[in-house]
């Protein structure tokens, strides 16, 4: 009797077999998502999970062409895992038709006709590529206005990828910001022969430029002049500070320039000698030139250094004390030297600290002194 009971409950206790997990996260979400995606999506392997968490909009969605993108995508080039990151990236990818995309492909093509360096550009700026088809006439307007232009197609690729929403818009608001900015050249006494060139390092260097307001910059300008800043120091000023000098407003300006001038204690005529070798200065807050400066103090270096070499404010506090112990380790005192050595790229600052390194090592050879001679 009890071997039968015993028996019994074995067999009602034996345990159920667990589903593995990507069989129940399929079998959770079977019910609203589209499954022919999903199973294509495995099948790429594509991270499910993290598009779940982030854009699982995407799963419930039909119609969807995954496999169509993802064949797209290979024959421009595109391995396996470069799909896979895409799609995790940027699922809405495959809610586009294919007759888009090609469409899309033959518009980037036309600026960047090298395929791979094409899905290069794809894996970092899924978004750019993968747009609506309602903005492909205002892309193309936008591509045939830039080339216009005679820019460089590695400039209006990077515009492409970087500011996709100045391609989407209509032609006439990047023909007018482009205008503005050629107008404020020519007026600061810029060369003609040399705009192409300076527009181009302008967009090349902050592409969000053509999605300010025109009037951002004249205010800018006018503000500069206000305070002293000559037309050719203008230009000078937007040739240094490029597209930036649409990130600045007249009310942070007047703020840091107070800062600044109250805590170096100098006059208007020195500042503007500074800002003119530092124009970064203009679009730091104060927060971040207090620390800075204080930063500065702290090791050792005077304000008299600092007015001399101001691009060091350029750098921030744990860069530049990383780099003075460095220097320090080989000897080298910061508070009685220059600090050119400190300012630049880590890659400047490699090249400084080398030469430095390799003057302690190898001194110059002094032709007067007499040679020693072995015994």
């Amino acid at each position: 009797m009890l071997r039968s009971i015993a028996t019994f409950l074995c067999l009602r206790c034996q345990p159920v077999t667990a589903l593995p997990l990507n069989l129940r996260s399929r079998a959770t979400h079977s019910v609203a998502e589209n499954q022919q995606t999903v199973e294509a999506l495995y099948d790429l392997s594509v991270d499910i999970q993290k598009v779940r968490k982030l854009k699982g909009w995407v799963l419930l969605q039909s119609p969807a062409y995954t496999k169509e993108v993802a064949e797209l995508l290979k024959n421009m080039g595109a391995s396996g895992p470069i799909i896979a990151h895409i799609l995790t990236s940027h699922p809405e990818a495959v809610l586009c038709n294919p007759e888009q995309i090609y469409t899309q492909k033959e518009l980037w093509m036309s600026v960047c006709p090298n395929q791979r360096e094409l899905v290069g550009i794809i894996e970092k700026f899924p978004a750019s590529f993968f747009t609506s088809s309602s903005h492909h006439d205002n892309q193309r307007n936008n591509i045939s206005y830039f080339q216009s232009l005679n820019l460089n197609k590695r400039v209006i690729t990077k515009l492409m990828a970087s500011a996709p929403q100045s391609f989407s818009r209509p032609v006439e608001h990047n023909e007018l910001m482009v205008h503005t900015l050629q107008q404020a050249y020519q007026e600061l006494g810029g060369e003609e022969a040399n705009m192409k060139i300076w527009l181009q390092k302008l967009l090349s260097q902050n592409p969000f430029v053509l999605l300010k307001p025109p009037e951002v910059l004249k205010e800018n300008f006018l503000f500069l002049r206000d305070k002293g800043f000559s037309t050719p120091q203008l230009l000078h000023l937007l040739s240094r500070l490029k597209g930036f000098v649409t990130e600045l407003n007249p009310d942070s300006m007047r703020r840091t320039l107070l800062y600044s001038q109250d805590t170096i204690g100098c006059s208007e005529t020195e500042l503007r000698d500074i800002i003119l070798r530092c124009p970064a200065l203009l679009y730091y807050p104060e927060s971040t030139l207090a620390e800075r400066f204080e930063g500065l103090l702290s090791a050792g270096i005077s304000m008299c250094q600092i007015t001399e070499t101001p691009t060091v404010l350029e750098l921030t506090t744990q860069i530049v004390n990383y780099r003075i112990q460095r220097l320090k380790a080989r000897g080298y005192d910061i508070r009685t030297g220059s600090l050119e050595v400190l300012n630049g790229t880590k890659k400047d600052f490699e090249m400084s600290f080398g030469k430095l390194q390799l003057r302690r090592e190898r001194p110059l050879f002094n032709p007067v002194a007499p040679l020693k001679a072995d015994d």
